[in-house]
C-alpha cells in the first residue's frame, strides 16, 4: 500500500473541500461565539466562563472577549452566582436560544443532506472512520517522525 500517495490524495481532497463554504460553516460551529452558544445550549442552564474555556481549550481572556460580544448582541447574560458571589454565571437569553436553534437546524439539515448524498453504506463507513480518527489526538500522529524521507 502506497500511504504516501494516499496522503497526497487526502491533501488534495482537503484543499478542494476548503474552497467550499459548507465545511467552513461546520467548522465555525466548533469555534468562537457559535461554539459558546452551542455549549450553553447543551448545558441547559448557567455555566461559569471557566467551564467554556476548558471545553474550548482557550484562555479565559478570549472567552471573556467572546462573552462581551455575545452580551452586546443580546445573546447571553451574565449574573453573580447567588451561592458564591465570587463566581459569574453565563446563560443564554431567549434571543441566544433562538439563534442557536436556527443555526443547529441549518447545520443539521446540511449534514443530513451530505450523508444522504453518500448513501447509507458510505455514510456509516464515513462515520466509523471519523470516530476511529477521533480516538487519537493529532499529536500522536507526529510522534512517528517524518513519513517522507
Amino acid at each position: 500500500m502506497d500511504y504516501i500517495a494516499l496522503a497526497r490524495e487526502y491533501m488534495k481532497v482537503l484543499h478542494k473541500m476548503r474552497k467550499r463554504k459548507s465545511p467552513k460553516r461546520i467548522n465555525d460551529s466548533l469555534h468562537g461565539e457559535q461554539f459558546v452558544l452551542a455549549f450553553l445550549s447543551r448545558h441547559d442552564g448557567r455555566v461559569i466562563p471557566g467551564d467554556i474555556s476548558k471545553e474550548m481549550g482557550i484562555s479565559s481572556a478570549r472567552i471573556a472577549a467572546a462573552l462581551n460580544n455575545l452580551e452586546a448582541k443580546g445573546l447571553v447574560s451574565r449574573s453573580i452566582d447567588p451561592s458564591d458571589r465570587r463566581r459569574i454565571l453565563v446563560e443564554l437569553t431567549d434571543a441566544g436560544r433562538a439563534q442557536e436553534a436556527e443555526h443547529t437546524k441549518q447545520i443539521m439539515g446540511m449534514l443530513v443532506h451530505m450523508l444522504e448524498d453518500l448513501g447509507e453504506e458510505d455514510a456509516i463507513v464515513f462515520l466509523r472512520i471519523l470516530n476511529k480518527l477521533a480516538e487519537h489526538a493529532p499529536e500522536e500522529f507526529f510522534n512517528h517522525g517524518p513519513a517522507i524521507k
